[in-house]
């Protein structure tokens, strides 16, 4: 399997990261605690680049390409912790006429992400996808939330809904979401080892950068090995959904989820650790990543339930 990505590839994923840092500044992502995680206008910004109908076939108003193209851009989405219900949204493309989708497992999540911000929530249990209004759900607002970027509420019971799409296609949903869950989760790994690295630099203790010290040289070589690992198994994903022939779908998508999920969580947290006492505060973005990826790492999925997947495999 080739990991090299192509012209086409790199330009894509640079366009992306180019929009990221030009639309959502850290300043404003920190901004949007205050709008629910979601700007209507920025949403749209991100609808017209195409990044909700990237896998839309061009004959139905898509962009027409791969969910190897697609880990590309949630990579970026992921590095700069674009808040929002991104997978949802992209599934959703083609299938719901709607802005913002969120998805929920019928038979897990007891609470909804994003709730006030959703066209429609649309629920994925092994008969189907099923839509559901959000305005009838009797919901209550979680008033701390885990990540301050993604308010959620919690649902005592869930709406039977309107189908949308049978069983086989509910296996895709939570197929290609892991995938892009994964990706996200991959960004959040590489940006925390660039946060960590600058500061290594510039933070000095003994007239000596902290970096020249061999126990941050250890912890930042970590850090780097794990997003590189977490890259790969992401690609490799992406690429397997596209193309089965290639390998086993369902073990390529659960090995992305489980190391970019591993990535993201112990990356956040050498990160808070090379800032020390800074690490812990609400002014350096480590906390971010790390919070987002926790949230994260339970969506289209728990870490049991891929390390499962895996072992019925081998």
């Amino acid at each position: 399997m080739d990991f090299e990505l192509s012209a086409d590839q790199e330009a894509l994923q640079d366009g992306v990261r180019k929009l990221c840092e030009g639309r959502f500044p850290m300043a404003r992502v920190r901004a949007l605690v205050d709008d629910g995680g979601v700007d209507r206008a920025l949403w749209r910004e991100l609808a017209d680049a195409g990044v909700y109908a990237l896998c839309v076939p061009e004959r139905d108003g898509g962009v027409g390409l791969g969910r190897a193209e697609a880990v590309l851009v949630f990579e970026a989405l992921g590095r700069a912790l674009v808040p929002g219900p991104l997978a949802g949204t992209h599934l959703a493309a083609g299938l719901v006429d709607a802005d913002v989708v969120g998805v929920i497992e019928r038979e897990r999540n007891a609470v909804v992400a994003h709730l006030n911000a959703l066209d429609i929530l649309v629920a994925i249990d092994d008969a189907g996808l099923w839509a559901i209004e959000p305005s009838t759900l009797d919901a209550q607002a979680i008033a701390d939330p885990l990540d301050p970027l993604t308010p959620v509420h919690r649902v005592d019971s869930l709406p039977h809904g309107a189908q949308l799409a049978g069983a086989e296609e509910a296996v895709r949903w939570r197929r290609t979401g892991a995938a892009l869950v994964a990706a996200q989760l991959l960004g959040f790994a590489v940006a925390t080892t660039d946060l960590a690295v600058a500061y290594a630099k510039e933070r000095h203790q003994f007239d000596r950068p902290i970096g020249s010290f061999q126990a941050v040289k250890h912890l930042l070589a970590d850090m780097l090995v794990r997003a590189e690992v977490a890259r790969a198994a992401v690609y490799a994903a992406g690429v397997t959904l596209d193309d089965p022939a290639v390998g086993d779908v369902a073990r390529a998508v659960a090995t992305a989820k489980l190391m970019a999920g591993d990535a993201a969580r112990q990356n956040g947290k050498a990160c808070v650790q090379v800032h020390g006492g800074m690490g812990f505060t609400w002014e350096v973005d480590a906390h971010l990543y790390l919070k987002r990826a926790w949230v994260l790492d339970a969506a289209f999925g728990s870490v049991d339930d891929h390390a499962l997947a895996i072992a019925d495999r081998l």
